[in-house]
């Protein structure tokens, strides 16, 4: 069998490098939503409140019970059909839609945000009590010693796994193409299809792919140096 990388680089790949931008802006706005997510949840199920703590207890194990891609299926055709259905029973004429890539980005920041939500409050109880006694004691509130005291340490303890998530994320853009996102894989399924070039096509893809995560684990790791030096 005779491959022609050559030719499948030299045709695929500025559509590829066009699909890395849409990759790097869902997976950033994305993530940037998941990390406030995850800090409200991790926040409310810390709370004295025990009907939200089981709320939110019970909608975190709803996400995290079911696939990534139900979700963004989910997001993408039944969510917009439920809102016109309660429009329409409302008396409004709607037709509300959502862009795929919009649905990406919240499907993100919903399914990371649960899952990152557990390693903040693991990080949280592991600060120690007395930092919130010292807080206190020099008379800020309890808001003030949390978010001063306990968060920044427990965010910047979260940051290996943080990094983590985010090349997760970025490989699991790759469940967009089922929603029609212009991504790396819808992009290369459809040029493999248009060219039988399959082989050159997906093993150019998987180094693309490799381009984008290996130096995102490597950053990660930097800054993760970085703040063990300062703390």
């Amino acid at each position: 069998m005779e491959l022609h990388f050559d030719k499948a680089f030299a045709t695929l790949g500025p559509s590829l490098w066009q699909g890395i931008g849409i990759v790097v802006y869902i997976t950033l706005f994305g993530f940037a939503l998941a990390l406030v997510v995850a800090l409200l949840l991790a926040i409310g199920k810390l709370s004295r409140n025990k009907v939200l703590t089981r709320i939110l207890s019970l909608f975190i194990e709803l996400i995290r019970g079911t696939p990534l891609l139900v979700q963004f299926f989910y997001i993408y055709y039944v969510i917009p059909v439920l809102l016109n259905s309660v429009a329409s029973l409302a008396g409004y004429a709607t037709n509300v839609q959502f862009k795929p890539a919009t649905c990406g980005i919240i499907g993100f920041a919903i399914n990371y945000g649960c899952y990152m939500s557990e390693v903040i409050r693991a990080a949280i109880l592991a600060i120690d009590y007395g930092q919130r006694e010292a807080g206190l004691a020099l008379g800020f509130s309890e808001k003030q010693v949390l978010f001063r005291f306990i968060i920044p340490p427990a965010i910047r303890n979260s940051v290996p796994v943080f990094g983590n998530y985010l090349v997760m994320m970025i490989k699991d853009t790759s469940l967009l193409a089922m929603i029609s996102v212009q991504e790396l894989l819808l992009r290369t399924k459809t040029y493999a299809s248009q060219t039988f070039l399959t082989v050159e096509a997906y093993t150019i893809l998987a180094l693309f792919y490799l381009v984008i995560s290996i130096p995102l684990s490597q950053l990660s790791k930097i800054v993760e140096r970085k703040l063990k030096q300062v703390g």
